[in-house]
């Protein structure tokens, strides 16, 4: 992942609301969990598919030597693509 890729997945992240919430990626609706752990030093995503079979997990660490992103079981372009596409639906 390049800086700017990773610059632009950080900000879709940190857009996110912390907790859980209804949201809408790749034309799929999803039930979508955020947590922030360790003061905030570790962040964690869970995203199931409502009404279907995906599942989107990872775990985030700001690192003083910088972000390190740990998808779970998957490959770390699907989660990217995922949080860049995620909308929060009201």
């Amino acid at each position: 992942m390049t800086g700017t890729e990773l610059q632009a997945f950080l900000a879709a992240f940190d857009a996110l609301p912390a907790g859980a919430f209804t949201g809408l990626a790749n034309g799929r609706k999803y039930a979508v969990i955020r947590q922030d752990l360790a003061a905030g030093k570790a962040q964690k995503l869970v995203a199931h598919e409502l009404g279907g079979s995906d599942y989107i997990s990872l775990n985030l660490y700001r690192l003083a030597s910088g972000a390190r992103l740990k998808p779970c079981e998957m490959p770390a372009e699907a989660v990217i693509r995922f949080v860049l596409d995620l909308k929060v639906m009201e």
